[in-house]
């Protein structure tokens, strides 16, 4: 039924796009495509499953514990990987970030092994799997609410930091023109540290949500989420936030209706057709804007 997909696509396509938010902030403001975020928000559902069933923390201390880790993993890519190829050509520390997401997926691997692993039911309220809301035939469970109320939230949060705060202010001045911004003393490794902090705690509750929706956790999850969440990116606009979650909720809608209207095996092809399309037609993305590179 189309409301039931469109239902199902909102709450991937949120999903999404609090991992390409990450993608869209670190590109804004450094210019650097960091193929890590998807691990960042791997670790952060192993993350709280670790803390849940080996410290027995309650599940919000054990999501908010997750999400500081993640955050301080995402300072140590910049300051161990990244910082360095600062004023390297852009291809070097492309590699790099190729480089760390194998390397963290590896990591993964040696500490919680390489197969699947359920979430820890019994953390979760029991309440999660019935239905919140119900229209006819469409049913919105309490877990997808959650999903929504949380996405949200997290995103009108982003937005009141980078408008209305001094350090959003100064990530802003740094998309524009990093010489500048250090000549006005704005300290430029802390604002793209607190940067990477940022999209790295909300893709770690990207990967929270998605590993208590579905029930499970790999240590391969981040490169296909990390995938499309890039791609969502560049669909709603490299580079801006806004446009980064409209990309991951037309995304996430658009692979739903995919798998439900043409074939589940190709509900990846029909909504990469769309972003290619998009591109096509507009290559700026939905929502960017259009530059010249000055001389």
């Amino acid at each position: 039924m189309l409301e039931q997909q469109l239902v199902n696509g909102l709450t991937l396509g949120l999903i999404y796009a609090l991992i390409a938010v990450g993608y869209t902030m670190v590109y804004g403001v450094i210019e650097l495509i960091n193929f890590a975020h998807g691990e960042v928000y791997m670790f952060g559902a192993f993350l709280c499953m670790t803390f849940i069933t080996v410290f027995g923390a309650p599940l919000i201390v054990a999501v908010v514990l997750s999400m500081a880790c993640c955050a301080l993993m995402g300072v140590l890519l910049d300051v161990a990987a990244y910082r360095p190829l600062r004023n390297a050509p852009r291809l070097a520390a492309l590699i790099t970030a190729i480089g760390m997401s194998i390397f963290l997926q590896n990591l993964a691997m040696i500490i919680w092994g390489s197969r699947p692993l359920p979430f820890v039911k019994e953390a979760l309220p029991a309440f999660f799997k019935q239905t919140a809301l119900s229209f006819g035939d469409v049913n919105i469970s309490w877990m997808q609410m959650t999903i929504y109320v949380v996405a949200i939230s997290l995103m009108i949060l982003l937005n009141l930091i980078i408008t209305k705060t001094r350090t959003g202010t100064a990530m802003r001045a740094l998309a524009q023109n990093r010489v500048c911004a250090s000549l006005m003393g704005i300290s430029v490794n802390r604002v793209i540290g607190f940067t990477f902090a940022l999209g790295s705690a909300l893709g770690a509750m990207a990967g929270i949500m998605v590993s208590m929706f579905y029930n499970t956790m790999y240590p391969t999850m981040g490169y296909n989420a990390g995938v499309k969440a890039f791609a969502a990116a560049v669909l709603g606009g490299i580079g801006s936030v806004p446009g980064a979650m409209f990309g991951g909720v037309l995304l996430g809608i658009a692979e739903t209706l995919g798998a439900g209207y043409v074939s589940s095996p190709y509900r990846d092809g029909v909504a990469y057709a769309i972003m290619i399309l998009v591109i096509i037609l507009r290559p700026a993305g939905l929502l960017g804007r259009a530059t010249t590179e000055k001389a």
